[in-house]
Order: structure tokens, then sequence, then C-alpha cells
């Protein structure tokens, strides 16, 4: 029992022991105010020392004035100005450990004066009993010029350190520097005022909106003959952001805070500039010099306690600036709109079509990527994230950039409800797929289409599909001479195929799939073929290393560990976004990923966009490009009719296209949809019926199919008539 409650005692002595050592070794002053009160005991000892030589510090400043004077002699009419340089190096430089250095140095300037007035008498002391005990035996041993040689040394190391703490120091460089005839870099310092705690992030006024309308959109160049005629869609079909005020707490308090919870740990910083974001608020400091990089990035669960906010994020440091960005998020998060992107003279203005919306940075700038330049993207993060809905924004940018002509999608939705929405959209160049077996008919499809493409560039003597469709445009603008279908050159439209789960199709049929994407990366760029591909799955069995090596650019929202944020980034801080649209963005063109907050679309406005164009008729648009929906048509209904399933000889509405195709002297599969109401799938298997039994003629590009029928009268070389 004795010993239990003895080592009872002890525990609780011992645990008073560290909490008394925790209590004490808490910082009460701050390094930069003991600092300064340091520089003021200074500051007051040189003025007493120099009021002592007139007398004027009365019966205590006398018995100072005289010990000194017994110690350095005439050396004491320096020590005010000893003192003064050092607490002005005291005050002004962020360099820590300077007490010791500093007095070092006063040390060996004191011994060298005192001891030079020592030689000039030696027997009178002018020097003090310091100075005489330092020169003594120099010159009784070496001499009057080795001791002169030895007090220099002293002063001149004295001075060397006190040079190297001068904080003057870079101001004379820059002044030689200047004689020199060289013009320095200026660096303008803002200065940040914290005056108001919220920030209203209001529309547009409703003239700069109507001037923006009124404005006609910026025409491809690619684009010729009944194209020209093309009407984009209104601006006025999205949605307009609403007055909602974005509050980032108080910014005063907060870069108060990181400073100080950065002070406790030996860091001295200052904040240089505060940018105010619509998800986060960087407050970017400017870290002492000396201080590792790695120190303040170690605090960042510090910092987030001291905030009372989760969870943060460390630039360290800011792409292209010495600065570090501490990114809090806001309280109250803004909402972007495509609009906003849409309406601004860098989409407007822009030389490139393929020009995509992703959202506001940090700062609250708008970004945009050029997928041309890309050239193709993948897409990943957990559910929810907002992956989805950035897709949505991507596909309506390129829609506002670019008529059916000039552009083609292909639509790959394993979920089925995504992109049903877009079935109307004359930019398809088929149904949107939903099965991975069509998935891979289409990857094969536009495998072979790179080839003819490939083809075509080589015949014309391009390098890419922007030279070769500037050259289609010029001989339109030469050969025009009336409605001839000779002079309607076809150009090159982009094709963009948009994967909205790549994970479901990994694990169907994943070899082929692999293969397709990485075949099509590496060359479909200069024959104007792109791929966006999303996945909610960041793993390496679906994002594997070759489809990652052949796509640079990527967007990660949020994810749940660090490593996925290393499967799509390379580098970690997709798991500290906040979701909703909270992105990181990176491609060849930036050394490190950039925070954007993507853009925020809804359902309906995507069917205005949509409906917009049902109201328009594109049969022209649609004849022109049928030749290329054809062949991808039989490439994705290849293993159905290899099957044995269907017979296209068996198609109960085989007669009634037959007497369309008659009746009205042309044929087209745009022809049969409408009047027969079908997809374009049957369509096009009818047309294959219809050429079979010879009742039209093969396609022949742009030109309009031949129809034959069966009647008696004047025939041709294969006996039949034409119409």
């Amino acid at each position: 029992m004795g010993r239990s409650k003895r080592r009872k005692k002890n525990k609780m002595f011992r645990g008073n022991e560290n909490r008394f050592e925790e209590k004490a070794n808490y910082p009460i002053l701050t390094s930069k105010l003991r600092r300064k009160v340091e520089v003021i005991l200074i500051f007051v000892i040189a003025i007493i020392i120099g009021l002592s030589f007139f007398g004027k510090s009365g019966v205590g400043g006398k018995f100072l004035f005289d010990a000194i004077y017994f110690l350095i002699g005439k050396t004491i009419f320096f020590v005010p100005l000893f003192l003064g340089l050092a607490s002005l190096i005291f005050l002004t430089s962020q360099k820590k450990r300077l007490i010791a250095p500093v007095f070092l140095a006063m040390a060996l300037l004191i011994l060298g004066v005192s001891g030079m007035f020592s030689m000039e008498g030696l027997l009178e002391k002018q020097g003090g009993w310091l100075g005489y005990l330092v020169s003594y035996p120099f010159l009784n041993y070496f001499g009057v010029w080795v001791t002169f040689i030895i007090l220099i040394v002293f002063i001149l190391i004295s001075l060397l350190i006190f040079w190297e703490f001068l904080p003057y120091k870079k101001l004379l460089i820059k002044k030689k520097i200047t004689s020199q005839n060289l013009e320095p870099e200026k660096i303008e310092k803002k200065q940040v005022k914290f005056e108001m705690e919220k920030i209203d992030i209001r529309p547009m006024d409703k003239k700069e909106i109507k001037k923006i309308i009124n404005i006609e959109p910026k025409q491809s160049d690619f684009i010729v003959k009944d194209s020209a005629l093309y009407k984009f869609p209104p601006i006025e079909l999205l949605e307009i952001n609403g007055e909602k005020a974005v509050s980032m707490g108080d910014v005063e308090t907060n870069s108060l805070i990181i400073k100080k919870t950065l002070e406790n740990f030996g860091i001295i910083s200052e904040i240089s500039e505060v940018n105010i974001g619509p998800t986060v608020t960087q407050y970017a400091l400017r870290p002492a010099e000396g201080v590792k990089l790695s120190r303040i990035t170690a605090l960042i669960n510090n910092l987030s306690l001291a905030l009372s906010s989760h969870p943060l994020r460390i630039e360290a440091p800011i792409p292209g600036r010495p600065l570090v960005g501490i990114e809090v998020p806001n309280k109250t998060r803004a909402v972007v709109r495509l609009r906003e992107l849409v309406a601004s003279s860098s989409f407007q203005e822009s030389d490139s079509s393929l020009l995509l919306c992703l959202g506001k940075d940090v700062s609250g700038k708008l970004c945009f990527a050029d997928l041309a330049k890309m050239p193709h993207l993948l897409v990943a993060g957990s559910t929810g994230s907002g992956k989805t809905i950035c897709l949505n924004s991507l596909i309506l940018s390129l829609i506002y950039h670019n008529s059916p002509q000039s552009l083609k999608f292909i639509l790959v939705d394993p979920k089925r409800v995504e992109f049903s929405i877009y079935e109307n959209l004359p930019h398809l160049l088929c149904p949107i797929i939903f099965n991975a077996q069509k998935t891979i008919n289409a990857l094969n499809w536009l495998t072979g289409e790179m080839e003819r493409r490939f083809g075509v560039l080589s015949a014309a003597k391009v390098r890419d599909i922007v030279n070769y469709n500037e050259a289609i445009k010029r001989n339109s603008k030469k050969n025009k001479s009336g409605d001839d279908a000779e002079n309607n050159t076809q150009i090159m439209p982009y094709i963009v195929l948009i994967i909205d789960e790549l994970a479901d199709l990994m694990a169907t049929k994943g070899k082929e799939i692999e293969a397709s994407i990485v075949r099509l990366s590496q060359m479909a760029r200069a024959v104007g073929i792109h791929l966006i591909v999303a996945t909610q799955r960041p793993s390496v069995e679906i994002i594997t290393g070759l489809i990652k090596a052949n796509i640079n650019s990527r967007i990660a929202f949020q994810v749940a560990s660090q490593i996925d944020a290393r499967t799509i980034l390379d580098s970690a801080g997709a798991e500290l976004l906040l979701g909703a649209g909270d992105m990181l963005f990176i491609s060849s063109e930036l050394s490190k990923p950039k925070r954007i907050q993507g853009v925020y679309i809804l359902s309906k406005e995507v069917k205005r966009v949509v409906s917009f164009y049902k109201k328009t008729d594109f049969i022209d648009e649609k004849e022109k490009q049928e030749k290329l929906e054809e062949s991808l048509e039989k490439e994705l209904e290849e293993p159905i009719a290899s099957s044995g399933m269907f017979s296209r000889e068996q198609d109960s509405l085989y007669e009634e296209a037959k007497q369309i195709v008659i009746e009205s002297k042309k044929a087209s599969a745009s022809l049969l949809q409408r009047r027969l109401s079908v997809g374009y799938a049957r369509a096009a298997r009818l047309l294959d019926i219809l050429e079979n039994k010879g009742i039209i003629g093969p396609g022949d590009g742009a030109k309009p199919r031949k129809v034959y029928v069966q009647e008696s009268g004047v025939k041709d070389e294969d006996g039949w008539e034409k119409v």
C-alpha cells in the first residue's frame, strides 16, 4: 500500500512538473516584441553614457563613466555610436540569433580601438586596463607593426560582422548597380486595406449585358456557304448570377492569426496581399530569409486549428512569385455561372474555336483552356464532386463557339441518364452510346477516320486540320459561281469524343478501350479529333500509366485520399478540396496545379439550348455530313448485323421508304427520319436496303444520291429509268 501511494505521489509530482515546464516554455513575449524591448534598453544605456560625458547624468552616471573609462579609456566616447549601430540592427534585421554575433563584433571593435589608444600612450593607459592588457603582450613579443596589424584585424572582423547584419546593405548594392548604368527591376509592394468584411459579387449592369448580347458572335473561319447563315444560341438562354454576397470572414483578424501562429513556431513572415475568390480566400505571405518552406507546410493542422477552418491548402510557393499562399475556405461561397464566361471578351474574341470555360481561380479571374492545345482532357473525382456538371459546361462552351458543321460530338454515357438531354442536338455524329461494345466500335471508327484524314491532309500537302480548312475557305471564295454542288466544298469538322464514366467500360472491355484511347491520344490532334474522358474511380486500374502518359491535361475534383489525388495529378492536394465544383487543373502549360471554382450549370439551361436547335432547321447541315455519319453507323451496328438477329431485307418500313424516295425524287437519311419518325440508325439501314435493291445509287460525298425506279420507258445501262 505504501509503495503504491508513493508511486501515485511521484506520478502526480511529475505531472505537475510537466505542466509547469509547458507553462514555462510558453512564450510570454513574441520574438519580435522581445527584440523591440532589447532595442529600447540598449538605446537608453547609450543615452545615459552620452549624457555622462557632460556631467548631466547625476552621481550614477558619473560612476558609470568612471568605471567604463577605467576599463577601455578614451574608447568610451565611441560606445554610444557602437550601441546605436547595434540597436539599429536589432530593430530592422529579420534574422534570428542576433545577440551573440552583434555583441561579439562590439567586443572585438572595443578591443581593437582600446589597443590602438594604448599603443599611443601605454604608460598613461589611454586605452584603459583592457587596452593595456591587449596591447602590452603583443608589443613586448612582436613589436609595434605586428601589434598594429593584429588590432586592425580585430577592427576589420568586427566591421564585417556588422556589415553582414547591416539593414542598408541591399540599398548600397542597389546604388552600386545604378552607378554601372544598370536598371534594376522595380518591385512594387502593394498595400492591403482591410476595410470591408464582405464583398458583394453582383451581376453585370443591364446596359453592359445588352451590349454583349447585341454583339454578333465571331463566325468560325471554317464555315462556308450555308453555315455562314448559322445563328449561335443567344446568351439569354443561360442563367445570370444572383445578388449573393460572398463572406470570407474577418480578413484582418485571419491575417493576424496566421502571422501570430507562425511566429509562435519561430517563423517570421508578413502578409503581402489577400486574394478573394469565389470559394477560398488566399493569404499570400512573404517569409523571412532562410525559412524552409517545409516548416510552413508542416504547420497546416496548427493553422487550421487557429483559424477554426478546415480544410486549408498551402501553395508553397505561388508559381512565379516569392510568396506562399494559404487558402482559407469562405464562409459563404459564390456561384460561377457559364453566362459570365461566355459573355466575356476573352471568350468572344478568342481565335480558338475549341475554347473551354472552366471557371474562376482563387483571385476571381476567369479561367479558360484551349482543347486544341491540350489536346485531350482527363476529368476525375469522387461522386457528387461536380464532374458531370463540368462536362455539361464544357459541351455548352463548345456549342457556343461552333456550328454543327464545324464540330461533331460522340457522347458515351454508360449510366444512360447524364447525356440523354442532348439527344436532339444537331452536333451529334451518332446517337448517344450506352454500352461497351458500341464504344469499342466508335473508337475503332475514330481510328479509321484518323487514318483517312491523315491521307487527305497528305494529299492536300498541309500539316493539320486548321491549315486544311483555311485552304478550303480560300477555294470556296474563289469558286463562288452559284449553287453548284461542286463548289459547295465540305470542310473537315472537329470531332470530340466525351466518355462520362470510363471505369464501367474498363471493367468490361479494358484492354481494347485502353489501346484505342492511347492510339488516338498519340496521333489524333493534328486531324481535329479530341478526347474528354471522365471517371469517378481514380485508381491505377482505370487511369493506367499509358493513359496518363498520353493525356497531360487533367482536372481533379475532390477525392477521398491523397493516393487518389496522386493517381490523377501525380501530386497531393485534391483531397483538400471542398467539393461542389472545386477543382485542380493542370496542363502542359502549367508548372503546378491551378485551383479553380468550376462553372455551375442547371439542367434547364441545357434544355433551353437544345430546344433552340429544335426550332431551327439543320437539314442541309445533316445532308453535308451524311457520308461521315453513315460510315460511323455501319461501324456501330456491325456486331448486330453479323449476328443474324436482324436482316436488312426484313424491315417492315422498306416498302414505305421506297415509296417516299420515289415520290420525293431524292434519298437521304434526314428525309426518312422526318417522314417515318425513326432514328438515324434505322434510316441509314433503309438506305442500304434501297441501295442493294437498286432503287437508289451509292452516296457520292456532298452530291445527292441518284434515284432509280423500275418502269416502262427509256432505260439506262442498268435497265432502270432515271427520274
